[in-house]
């Protein structure tokens, strides 16, 4: 048997370069590269194999362990998830810094590569510096806390493990019903050791990502249980998008006349302005949607996996006698809210219970225009709030109106937390697939300008906006010097309104008077965080760190900051003032966030009241 031999480390990454993916006959290579941040984990083993023995890996130098994970989960979500990086840390701190990041890509189902260095196996320095001393279990590491947000975690304690390790955790990076953050521990000195490979193990080796057909009694049952449905109402999911099945999706809607409605991953499946798109469900709906799905016999989930968001904490489905249909390539998600179970690729499902539907002559009961016209009202809402005076300043929807009014209808939104997914999911306007990009499994503060250098990096003929609010901001910002690092431009939209603004409406609404959530001087009268606000000049800071950077406080700066920024050839931030609280909110949604049963504030108690009352109304399991 022919044997190379290679340090672990070098293995690892001959290994890595010779991986390709397979969908629909399409060959890819799918392991990108490797992002990185160097310590003394890492830098003398993994490190010196990228130096010298990379392939045609292309190595990014992060500037935050969680920024550069977040940025690897976007390129894979982006690319859906047919290609990826892989992040290799230090041991300690910089390890546990990617353990955010691991589980958002976890809970978003998007495949990572995570390479932290580890303890020495040998002992021989111990405790080496950064190590985790745990004297009940020594074998216990700060690599340890990535097992529950890992699909997959192993740890190389002798080169030799290298070769079972690498394939089960590609065979969980390419399984589009398992994947998400895989995390292989390297030992620092176990990464330096040499062993003699077999060298058929770095022979290319493609993965066939075989679409999974769904089974005929499965597709019979379902066509059988819709066919006596009058009202049915499709929520498209993120796996629509993953799986490509755009078109399938439009085709099914159209043949039977059933509307559609969003979910934040599953934005951008249907044009706007296309007749059956009620636009945004749950939580963050739109008052056409979620009216829909009050009323609706017929839930077909595509690609969704019911976060309460979706379900509204399960009260967006009040009909007493709906039944649910989720297609989905998870068996752990299609049988979710007691539904019949159709699991399988979205493409081939679609296409499936299409023609099982269509043998039995099956049509929506929708009376003429009765989804239309609700359609009507919600756009003129959304022109209406599009166009919103408030005499204090820039109203936040206003912003959003003349932002999507602007820029290119190919460009790519990036976003995640704060009010901001509220109102994108609610208010934008997506004219093509994949130009809508929400990170809301985790909804991660501090995933935006890091996911927005990740989107541009797996689509760089596209305008890549990262859409963010000044908390998140300032929590994570530093991959905005590695878009300008590797000539990678995005343009920052940061919203400026002095604090976590989402979240004090949030207490305000369940009987706070808003409390530690805006960006505030401390008042020595009170001893509160309730003085005049913080100046923070974020476009000076843009600056500082090498990006163009604009203001705008009123419409009209703001549209002719973005006719700037797009003129510019390097990464641009925008600062944008807008008025707290002009966010949207309500359209006949509920989120069961839990109210203190006990309280001082008769508004809590009431709230507590409403509360009961709401999960007494919703769905049990």
């Amino acid at each position: 048997m022919s044997t190379i031999r290679l340090t672990m480390a070098q293995a690892l990454l001959k290994f890595l370069d010779a991986q390709y993916v397979s969908v629909d006959g399409e060959e890819t290579k799918f392991v990108k590269g490797v992002m990185g941040i160097f310590g003394h984990g890492n830098v003398t083993g993994l490190g010196e194999a990228l130096e010298r023995s990379a392939g045609d890996l292309a190595y990014i130098q992060g500037k935050n362990e969680q920024g550069m994970v977040h940025a690897a989960a976007a390129y894979a979500k982006q690319r859906n998830r047919r290609q990826i990086f892989a992040c290799t840390t230090s041991i300690g701190p910089g390890a546990l810094n990617m353990v955010t990041a691991a589980a958002t890509a976890t809970v978003n189902r998007i495949p990572v590569l995570l390479l932290p260095g580890d303890n020495f196996a040998t002992r021989q320095p111990d405790p080496v510096l950064q190590q985790l001393e745990v004297a009940g279990d020594y074998t216990v590491s700060a690599n340890d806390p990535f097992k529950p947000v890992s699909k997959y975690w192993d740890r190389i304690v002798r080169p030799e493990q290298l070769m079972t390790a690498a394939v089960q955790a590609m065979r969980v990076l390419t399984d589009p019903a398992e994947t998400g953050a895989v995390t292989l521990a390297l030992p620092q000195d176990v990464q330096a050791e040499a062993y003699d490979y077999p060298a058929a193990f770095f022979e290319k080796k493609v993965h066939y990502m075989d679409r999974r057909p769904p089974a005929r009694e499965a597709v019979r049952r379902a066509a059988e249980l819709a066919a006596g449905r009058r009202k049915p109402l499709i929520v498209a999911g993120g796996g629509v998008h993953y799986s490509g099945a755009t078109e399938e999706l439009r085709t099914f809607a159209e043949a039977f006349g059933i509307p559609v409605a969003e979910t934040q991953a599953g934005k951008s499946a249907v044009p706007w302005d296309h007749p059956l798109n009620m636009g945004a469900i749950g939580v963050t709906g739109a008052l056409a949607a979620n009216r829909l799905a009050k009323e609706a016999d017929l839930i077909i989930g595509v690609g969704t996996r019911y976060s309460d968001f979706t379900t509204a904490s399960k009260s967006a489905f009040a009909n007493s006698e709906v039944v649910f249909i989720n297609i989905n390539v998870s068996g752990f998600d299609s049988v979710k809210l007691n539904g019949t179970a159709l699991t399988a690729d979205a493409k081939e499902a679609l296409t499936a219970l299409q023609e099982a539907l269509t043998a039995l002559d099956y049509r929506s009961g929708y009376a003429e225009g009765e989804f239309a016209g609700l359609k009507r009202k919600w756009d003129a809402e959304v022109d209406r709030l599009y166009d919103v005076q408030h005499e204090a300043g820039l109203a936040q929807t206003r912003a959003l109106g003349v932002i999507n009014r602007t820029i290119d209808p190919s460009s790519v939104v990036v976003c995640a937390a704060g009010s901001l997914p509220g109102d994108l999911h609610r208010l934008w306007r997506s004219a093509e697939p994949k130009t809508y990009h929400m990170e809301y499994g985790f909804s991660c503060m501090g995933y935006e300008v890091s996911g927005a250098f990740g989107a541009a990096l797996a689509d760089p003929f596209r305008e890549v906006y990262a859409l963010v609010g000044d908390g998140s901001y300032l929590m994570l910002h530093s991959e905005l010097v590695t878009s300008l690092q590797e000539g990678r431009k995005i343009t920052v939209l940061l919203f400026d309104n002095h604090g976590f603004q989402c979240i004090h409406n949030l207490q305000r609404g369940h009987g706070s008077d808003g409390f530690g959530n805006e960006f505030r001087y401390r008042e020595a009268s009170t001893g509160r965080l309730s003085g005049g606000y913080l100046p923070i000049d974020f476009a000076a800071h843009a600056r500082a760190l090498g990006a163009k950077a604009y203001k705008a406080e009123t419409a009209e700066e703001l549209e002719k900051a973005l006719q700037l920024a797009k003129q510019e050839s390097v990464t641009t931030l925008i600062e944008i003032s807008v008025v707290p609280g002009t966010n949207t909110d309500g359209y006949e949604s509920w989120w069961n966030v839990g109210v203190p049963e006990v309280s001082v504030s008769g508004k809590v108690l009431a709230a507590h009241q409403e509360m009961k009352a709401r999960i007494q109304a919703a769905r049990p399991y």
